[in-house]
Order: structure tokens, then C-alpha cells, then sequence
């Protein structure tokens, strides 16, 4: 006698509920999964991303503003700090590495980023071909964007104002490509970088031959004060983070926000709704689990008879609740190729949508093995405890009675 077999019979009979079984298992693994690799995604990108930075020193503002726009680099700056300034306080003793950024221009999209040498090994950055930028309108790109734009060493580009896309407002200063970088699967790949200079020239250029441009964010001022975008600051001891943000913030014009609160900040809000999906996909996975409880309970109970005869041809009980777990088993295979088919699906058109339209993008994937395997044991569990509670009237069933009442 086959046991799958008559499994699989059962199943045909029922496809409307088989495959309701199937939809309302998957559409709850889909959700689980989906969340935990946004999730996972987010968390990644900030403690990656955060490479060495313990502070960020940028115009008075929203502190996560700050942090996003110099850290993630996915919004616009609060405004311009003076370089002097910024220059007097990274001479502190506290600091191991201080780093300026400048920036304010982008090539399709891609963010021209005006920094020291230092800004590498904030992210460990190191040269894939070519050299470091050595004189101003040289640039060294990230891995994605050379990838991206297909440009190499040796190539030249014009960058446009702002940081977004546009061809209205194109600088006349020719940046030259002298390096690109290997990936770090940070945000540097993300970047064009190149040095203080090139920024200020191209903006210096721009304000003597373009007075009427007034919203330009001038990186020089009035009487030629060199300014920068903020500076990103590593300290040697994590004491200093106690003391050295509230001097800032109470005695200079400046303001000094740390990364890792601000963006642990915001990974809480979004928590409390990626919690509040994980709880509905549950619900739903409960719901799930019911549906087939209910399916094979009415199999048993409408296939009492036929299981009553098996038994007096010799099926054990074991055979009997092999026989009901399988078609259990064959629905959560099915709903899990499914759900797993719909987060890769409903993942790579995200990413693609999103690189496609934001270079700036802080979705990736990332392997998911550990979450299939814990959802896996998890939704196995409920399912067999389904089963068996579906099958426990059969194991109690007198035979005789049965056959007697069919006849």
C-alpha cells in the first residue's frame, strides 16, 4: 500500500482547499521573510556604513539630517561650516582623524564628494586601478558607479550643480577619472571622490562668471573663507563622545550629532513597523495553520470509513498518521517554494527599481539561509501539530462500530 500515493489522491480531491492552504501559508512566509530582509538590510547598512565615523560636525539643524547626509549620504546638507573653524577643532588632541567633506555637485546622480586622503580609510577603501587624486579636478570613483556608468581611468566628465540629475545647470570644469576603487559594500561605492580644491574651484569659477545665480550654496563666502559640507571625526578614546558633542553644540555656531544614536534612533521607528507586519504575517500564519487543521480533520472524518477498512486490512495507526502528515507535508513544501519564489521575485524588482531610479540606494540583499531554516522548523511544527490533532479520532476510532454504522 502507498502511502503517498493515497496522499497525494487526497490532495486531488480537494484542490480549492489545497490551494488555499497553499496561498494564505505562503502569503504569510512571503511577509515573514520580506521583513526580516529589509530589516536585516537596514541594521547592515548603518553598522557598515558607519565605518570609523564617531561624530559628524555640520551646520546647525536636524542632527538626523546631518548624519544622513554626510554618513548615508541620502539627503540634502543642513548648510556650510566654516573650514577654519572645522580646522581649529580637528587639531584637538582627542581626535585621532578628521575628516572634511564638501560637496554639493553630482554626475548623473552619483554625489562628487571634496575630501582629504583620510576619507578612504574611514571605509577601507583601497584603489582597484589607477592612482590617488593628486591635483584638483582629478577624481577617483567607487566601484558602483564606475560599474554603473561605465567610465574608467582616463575618462573625462563635466559635473552638474546639486545633487540631483540635471543637465540645466552643467559645470565647465572637466573632472578627469585617475583611480578607481574595489567594493566595499559601503557607501563610498556609491561616490565620486576627489579633492577639496576641485569643489572650490568649480564653485569659485562658477560665482565670478555667475552673479545672477544667487541660490548657488557659495563654498567660498563673501571675503573668500574657504567653507566646507561637514567634518566627519574619529576619536581616540570613546570617553570624548560624552563631552566633546555638547561643547560644540553650546559653544560654536556648529552643530555635533552622533551617527550611531541618530541612526539607531531612526532604525527604532521603523522597527516598531516592521514589527507590526511581523505580527499581522503571524496572525495570518496561525490562520494558515487552522485552514489545514481543518482540511484534513474533515478528510478524516469524511474518510472515516475507507480508513476504518484499511485498517482491518492490516494499516497500522502509524501508517494512518504517515498518511495525513504527508499531504501536510506536500502543503508546506509547496507553500514554501512559493513564498520563497515571491521574496526573491518581490526583492530583485525592488533593487532593480530603486538602482534604477535612486542611485542612492541602501536596499541590498543579503543571504537569508538562517531565516528559511528558523520560519522552516517553525511553520513544520504548527503543521504537524495540525495534523496530528486532525488525526487523533482515527487512533480512538473502534472499527467495528464504524463499519457497522456505514453498513
Amino acid at each position: 500500500m502507498n502511502i503517498w500515493k493515497i496522499s497525494i489522491q487526497n490532495i486531488k480531491t480537494k484542490p480549492l482547499y489545497t490551494f488555499l492552504s497553499v496561498c494564505i501559508l505562503a502569503l504569510s512566509i512571503t511577509l515573514l521573510l520580506g521583513i526580516q530582509q529589509l530589516k536585516n538590510g537596514f541594521k547592515n547598512q548603518i553598522e557598515t556604513n558607519l565605518g570609523k565615523i564617531d561624530l559628524v560636525i555640520g551646520a546647525k539643524g536636524s542632527p538626523l539630517q546631518l548624519v544622513l547626509a554626510s554618513v548615508l549620504h541620502l539627503d540634502n546638507p543642513t548648510g556650510n561650516i566654516s573650514y577654519a573653524e572645522a580646522n581649529k577643532i580637528a587639531k584637538n588632541p582627542r581626535i585621532k582623524l578628521a575628516v572634511p567633506i564638501s560637496y554639493g555637485d553630482n554626475y548623473k546622480g552619483y554625489r562628487i564628494v571634496g575630501t582629504t586622503p583620510d576619507f578612504l580609510t574611514i571605509y577601507n577603501a583601497e584603489l582597484e586601478t589607477g592612482r590617488p587624486v593628486k591635483a584638483a579636478m582629478e577624481v577617483v570613483l567607487g566601484a558602483t558607479v564606475a560599474k554603473k556608468l561605465n567610465i574608467k581611468v582616463g575618462d573625462t566628465f563635466l559635473s552638474s550643480h546639486g545633487l540631483v540629475e540635471n543637465i540645466m545647470d552643467v559645470h565647465d570644469d572637466v573632472l578627469t577619472v585617475v583611480g578607481v576603487l574595489k567594493p566595499t559594500q559601503k557607501v563610498i561605492d556609491r561616490l565620486i571622490v576627489t579633492n577639496l580644491e576641485s569643489v572650490w574651484d568649480v564653485h569659485h569659477h562658477e560665482d565670478e562668471t555667475a552673479e545672477h545665480h544667487s541660490e548657488h550654496h557659495h563654498h567660498e563666502t563673501d571675503n573668500g573663507e574657504k567653507e566646507i559640507t561637514s567634518l566627519l571625526i574619529t576619536f581616540k578614546s570613546p570617553r570624548s563622545l560624552l563631552t566633546f558633542p555638547r561643547k560644540i553644540n553650546i559653544s560654536t555656531n556648529m552643530q555635533a550629532a552622533l551617527p550611531k544614536y541618530e541612526l539607531h534612533k531612526l532604525y527604532e521607528y521603523t522597527s516598531i513597523g516592521f514589527k507590526t507586519i511581523s505580527w499581522i504575517a503571524y496572525l495570518i500564519l496561525v490562520m494558515s495553520c487552522l485552514t489545514i487543521f481543518i482540511s484534513l480533520y474533515k478528510m478524516v472524518k469524511e474518510r472515516a470509513f475507507d480508513l476504518a477498512i484499511l485498517r482491518t486490512y492490516g494499516a497500522s495507526n502509524f501508517q494512518l498518521i504517515r498518511m495525513v502528515l504527508y499531504e501536510g507535508l506536500i502543503i508546506v513544501f509547496l507553500a514554501f517554494l512559493l513564498g520563497y519564489i515571491f521574496v526573491k521575485m518581490g526583492l530583485t524588482i525592488a533593487l532593480h527599481f530603486i538602482s534604477s531610479n535612486y542611485q542612492q540606494n541602501i536596499l541590498e540583499e543579503l543571504p537569508f539561509m538562517e531565516d528559511v531554516l528558523h520560519l522552516g522548523a517553525l511553520v513544520l511544527l504548527m503543521v504537524v501539530a495540525s495534523a496530528l490533532l486532525a488525526i487523533y479520532p482515527i487512533i480512538k476510532m473502534n472499527i467495528s462500530t464504524i463499519l457497522s454504522h456505514e453498513k
